[in-house]
């Protein structure tokens, strides 16, 4: 049964590198029409995501493994040091003066620095990081669960969607760039969505998104942004940059990536 699970999730993630490829290829013309966009990907996300819903319940759990199944080296995706002289000079002072911006559709906005978020409740998981490039990696993370967060910020009712504001700018010289990334409420609130800011027993790298990272883990890898500076509570896309609630899903990846 555990050897199953991987390599489904292994073919997902093969899956989904594959189709990116092909939809940010050949098809991207096709997927840049206001028509095909609205009337035919729109409708078949909602369904995929329904459909995932509905045979993973809402507190479905990730596959969790052991100390041994751990992989020797976990490697760095994307960026492994972001261009932001301002991330820098954070990192040079080792993330002391660094906060996490929390605001947004919530009733009390709120900065949290690292000792702050090292102080809430933790939870530790080794879980299996699935990227879309086609590698995948056992890690063992620890940090804050998002829920955590959430509660003490106490979000409006109107709020149905995480919206994570991160470092990390994709566009030289463009500081508006940066990437970002967000998760619905569900997943918001699940008890694996962790802020991670441990790694394997070590602080977190700042190849791996340090001071935290999301850590998504019923979805693949590029949903579980990297050096995370703001997380925003919305009602909808409209007014984030491409208004599609990703930088990857911007460019035409699907907005629920679940495996």
């Amino acid at each position: 049964m555990k050897r199953r699970r991987i390599d489904r999730r292994r073919f997902v993630a093969r899956a989904a590198a594959s189709a990116g490829s092909l939809l940010l290829g050949g098809c991207d013309a096709l997927s840049r029409s206001d028509w095909f966009a609205t009337k035919v990907l729109a409708p078949a996300e909602r369904l995929s995501s329904a459909a995932q819903h509905l045979v993973t319940p809402r507190r479905s759990m990730a596959q969790e493994f052991s100390e041994a199944d751990l992989s020797p080296h976990f490697r760095s995706n994307g960026t492994a040091m972001p261009q932001n002289a301002a991330y820098q000079a954070l990192a040079r002072r080792g993330f002391a003066d660094w906060a996490l911006a929390v605001d947004g559709l919530v009733e009390n906005r709120a900065r949290f620095s690292l000792a702050q978020l090292r102080a809430l409740p933790s939870r530790t998981q080794i879980t299996r990081h699935d990227c879309v490039e086609g590698w995948s990696a056992i890690g063992r993370w620890s940090g804050v669960p998002l829920a955590q967060v959430l509660a003490r910020v106490r979000p409006l009712a109107a709020a149905r969607y995480v919206v994570f504001h991160c470092a990390d700018p994709m566009e030289e010289g463009n500081p508006r760039s940066t990437y970002y990334e967000s998760i619905d409420m569900e997943d918001a609130l699940h008890p694996q969505t962790l802020l991670a800011y441990e790694l394997n027993r070590e602080v977190l790298p700042i190849a791996n998104g340090a001071p935290i990272r999301l850590r998504v883990e019923r979805q693949l890898g590029y949903k579980m942004a990297k050096y995370v500076m703001r997380v925003e509570l919305v009602e909808s896309f409209d007014a984030i940059r491409g208004g599609q609630g990703g930088y990857w899903e911007d460019q035409g990846y699907e907005w629920y990536a679940g495996i």
